[in-house]
């Protein structure tokens, strides 16, 4: 299953800024491919802003519809004011391996329950709209034995199909083609058999 996450390096993130009744949202959003760099995210946000009142987060460290590696805070708003109401907003767009953290500047006038939810949805609903996205596809290892004849060939197959060489590895009688077939995906090897004329082995081991 493809699907959107954001298209940025390990590390960095995307900062957008809005203000309700004088108090100030930050949202930094980062691509989350695991739970320890949303962590590593939120405790950047707690240094950088460490008189802010509130650091409030949401995250999907996974594909859309991940039941998991999830999580949504508070961070000492009322309860159920900022972390869901993000969450509920990630979750929306379709898009996984992502995470938030809206740090808040209170203004001196309180917004009310209400108030607050639609200001914490709002504060990720603008992040994502200026987010760079790139489509992500779950892959699984797949080795693959092939003469030394025929590995420009099954290269050039496995490109035509989108299917990339994380590894290869050489021996005395061919090499070890160790690539990313996408998850869900049935792994259909007979074109390629064929093109290789029979010489074609799949590892299972």
């Amino acid at each position: 299953m493809r699907y959107p996450i954001p298209d940025l390096p390990p590390g960095e993130w995307r900062e957008t800024e809005f203000e309700v009744e004088k108090s100030r949202f930050l949202t930094w959003t980062c691509h989350v491919p695991d739970t320890a760099r949303f962590e590593d995210l939120l405790a950047k946000a707690r240094a950088r802003h460490p008189n802010a009142s509130h650091h409030c987060s949401a995250f999907i460290a996974g594909p859309p519809g991940e039941q998991q590696a999830i999580g949504f805070s508070d961070d000492g708003e009322p309860g159920g004011t900022a972390g869901r109401p993000m969450f509920q907003v990630l979750e929306g767009a379709g898009m996984g391996q992502v995470g938030c953290v809206v740090i808040r500047y209170f203004g001196g006038t309180k917004l009310g329950t209400g108030g607050l939810a639609r200001a914490y949805a709002k504060a990720v609903a603008q992040a994502l709209e200026s987010l760079p996205t790139r489509d992500f596809t779950p892959r699984t290892p797949l080795r693959l034995k092939v003469g030394f004849a025929g590995e420009a060939e099954a290269r050039a197959w496995l490109a035509g199909e989108d299917i990339p060489v994380e590894q290869a590895d050489y021996g005395a009688d061919g090499v070890i083609l160790t690539v990313g077939w996408p998850s869900g995906r049935e792994a259909d090897l007979g074109a390629l058999d064929s093109r290789l004329k029979g010489r074609l082995e799949h590892l299972t081991d």
